[in-house]
């Protein structure tokens, strides 16, 4: 991997970020990112896969919590 490839970090699973995007999926943080967008992403990716876990982007600056729901009618990444 080169030094211009960015690799999303795994945090501590008893410490809350002070900067970027925490995912967490069902109640566990999982990978924290630069931007929303890229957590919301990486989010959308999860729910489609596995529809029933409850996933959440952690906002560290603005200290909010924002679920990740799939758009209406789309439930999985195989559906014709």
């Amino acid at each position: 991997m080169n030094d211009d490839t960015k690799r999303p970090r795994n945090t501590s699973a008893n410490v809350l970020p002070t900067e970027g995007y925490l995912l967490e999926v069902d109640g566990k943080a999982k990978t924290q990112y630069a931007t929303s967008e890229e957590a919301l992403k990486a989010g959308l990716e999860l729910k489609r896969r596995f529809p029933p876990i409850q996933v959440r982007v952690f906002g560290a600056k603005e200290q909010t919590h924002t679920p990740v729901e799939l758009p209406e009618g789309q439930t999985t990444a195989t559906q014709a």
